[in-house]
């Protein structure tokens, strides 16, 4: 399993693994999840997707994207303050410059019934750690999110707790929470599952084919 970080420049040359993204989140928030959420032919969108945001995807060997999560700089438009307030204890997510949002993680949860739980383990692992690896190396120490209690309960047995910043409220059909992570070495170091290749290794990987 391999990460990608798809930033705006680097859109069209993964459109693929982009457009599969964008059905996976269909699947698990709209099929599995049963959120309200935008659903097209082409898979789950938000207003948030036309932001400009880097995406870190999880990619099989076979190049089959199992999971994704989209990053956004809190100081600026955000899916805490905009859409979800009601979950911050001031109202305000009082953001800065050190802080990214990260919001619409999910992976492909049929590959626990093909792997047995493991593969489904080590795509969630191999997430956290890319994104933590990410936050830091762009100046990043603080990861905000918007979730639910079955995901913080992941989080807590990942040995990555999250810090609330409201109390939990119910949202449609869910009991959503507010949080801060902490995007520094020890908590890598916690996540990263054995195995784990950097995401910037690939990144430089490409670049080296692009310049050939």
């Amino acid at each position: 399993m391999r990460i990608l970080t798809v930033s705006p420049d680097r859109y069209a040359h993964h459109s693929d693994e982009l457009a599969q993204m964008h059905r996976l989140r269909a699947m698990v928030f709209r099929g599995r999840l049963e959120w309200d959420v935008s659903v097209t032919e082409s898979g789950e969108f938000d207003e948030y997707d036309t932001l400009d945001p880097t995406y870190i995807l999880a990619v099989t060997e076979d190049t089959r994207v199992v999971g994704c999560a989209r990053l956004l700089p809190a100081q600026g438009p955000t899916m805490l303050e905009r859409t979800f307030p009601q979950l911050l204890a001031s109202g305000s997510l009082r953001a800065s410059p050190n802080m990214v949002e990260s919001s619409r993680f999910c992976v492909d949860t049929t590959l626990e019934e093909a792997r047995g739980g493991s593969q489904l383990h080590l795509a969630t692992l191999t997430m956290f750690a890319a994104i933590i690896e990410w936050s830091m190396a762009n100046g990043y120490d603080e990861i905000v999110t918007a979730t639910d209690l079955r995901f913080e309960r992941i989080l807590n047995r990942a040995g990555w707790p999250m810090k609330r910043l409201g109390e939990p409220r119910e949202i449609g059909n869910t009991i959503a929470i507010a949080g801060s992570l902490p995007a520094d070495a020890k908590s890598f170091d916690r996540v990263r599952p054995m195995g784990y290749q950097s995401v910037f290794l690939h990144v430089a990987r490409q670049n080296i084919r692009s310049a050939a």
